[in-house]
């Protein structure tokens, strides 16, 4: 006999939850059935199955990404506008859901709200699923009763951000591409192919032309220091891990990437976007601007320029300075933004200014993207080629000497 827990809705229209034993779920669903409930899930409780769902979660699911969070986003609005309780609703999407991790974080809130649990405290319990900024959302919805709209701005927010990733990610794969094959190429040609010529020049006891020597000698240096290269680069790697990990690290990377030319501007566009796009979810949620800046707080984690200066202004709107003065003397704000948001403060159109300014900014990376992918393509073909061309004439100059001394 194995125990499990359940919820259940009775005649009455009310959730309950229990235990109850059994040998298996289809007999504990008949038996309570029998009792005239509607069964909405069945778990086992041992902590074998337990243990077991969770290992199996872990090692076998994907993890849950932007886009499952807006699937569940969208068809919880349908569902809870449609009249479906929200533990139902939970439990419907939990057993359809693909993402093994997310389907059992989903059964956990349902069983939570079940147990009397408000539907935003359920989620703020699962923090590496829901971000806070669904935790602040959720709330203003169930206190303003407005949490179908909530959630479908929700989807909408989750997925204007993942357009951005995509786009981002889409331009920066034909680089990579290329720099990898380069170097794959690079390395083919060091330790196979001008070893093997340069045994060839060596028995003709000639003098090589001053490319080919140095070509020759870097791929002797390579491969009498291969393994003092590979160590030293995963070392370098390691130790920049850890250092990127520490507040110093944080504070020293932040502020870098904000300064690298021809980026700066697009990383601050990203940056810029994603705080207006956010404080105008929030706002427009009924999320209070104090509240609000707790949560860009948060987001801005990864970095620590830009979570600073939200801090800052967060700890000046508490003392009662407006939102555009908090923001004023902060060097990542341009003097675009504090002005617009001056102009919302002034007109009580808060939130259409900061739409608008999302929707600028969102533009410009938008252009930038356009102009970067039409660059980048030939620039990374001449790169390729350059070191394509440099290794095949290192090979082929004294080709050519051999052919003229024959002749």
């Amino acid at each position: 006999m194995a125990n499990f827990r359940y919820i259940a809705q009775d005649s009455r229209g009310e959730i309950r939850s229990g235990a109850a034993s059994g040998s298996s779920s289809e007999e504990v669903a008949q038996l309570l059935q029998g009792q005239g409930l509607l069964i909405l899930s069945i778990e086992d409780s041992t902590a074998s199955a337990s243990s077991k769902s969770l290992w199996t979660g872990q090692l076998f699911s994907r993890p849950v990404k932007g886009r499952d969070l807006i699937f569940l986003a969208e068809q919880l609005a349908t569902l809870i506008q449609g009249g479906v309780p929200a533990v139902r609703a939970f439990s419907i999407l939990g057993e359809h859901l693909e993402n093994k991790i997310l389907a059992h974080t989903i059964h956990q809130v349902a069983q939570e709200i079940a147990g009397g649990s408000a539907l935003h405290r359920a989620l703020a319990k699962h923090p590496d699923v829901f971000p806070a900024l669904w935790i602040s959302l959720v709330e203003a919805g169930e206190l303003s009763g407005r949490l179908p709209e909530v959630l479908r701005q929700i989807g909408r927010y989750l997925q204007a951000q993942e357009e951005i990733k995509s786009k981002v990610a889409t331009a920066m794969i034909y680089p990579l591409v290329l720099v990898t094959f380069s170097l794959f190429v690079l390395f083919f040609f060091v330790l196979k192919v001008v070893p093997t010529f340069a045994e060839v020049f060596e028995s003709f006891d000639m003098q090589l032309p001053f490319l080919t020597r140095q070509i020759i000698g870097g791929s002797l240096w390579v491969q009498a220091h291969l393994w003092a290269l590979a160590i030293s680069t995963v070392s370098a790697l390691i130790a920049f891990r850890l250092f990127s990990m520490s507040r110093k690290g944080k504070n020293f990377l932040s502020s870098w990437k904000l300064e690298i030319p021809i980026w700066r501007g697009f990383l601050r566009d990203i940056l810029l976007e994603r705080f207006l796009t956010t404080l105008s979810a929030l706002t427009r949620s009924g999320v209070s601007i104090l509240q609000g800046l707790a949560v860009l707080e948060n987001l801005f984690e990864d970095n620590a320029v830009f979570q600073g200066a939200v801090h800052r202004a967060r700890e000046a709107v508490a003392r009662g300075v407006p939102l555009s003065a908090a923001f004023k003397d902060a060097e990542v704000f341009p003097g675009l933004v504090v002005e617009m948001l001056w102009m919302g403060e002034e007109s009580g159109k808060l939130v259409d200014i900061l739409d608008t300014l999302s929707h600028f900014y969102r533009e410009r990376i938008d252009q930038f993207i356009r102009r970067f992918t039409s660059l980048i393509e030939p620039a990374m073909v001449l790169f390729v080629g350059a070191i394509v061309a440099v290794l095949v004439v290192s090979i082929f100059l004294p080709i050519f000497q051999i052919s003229q001394i024959r002749a």
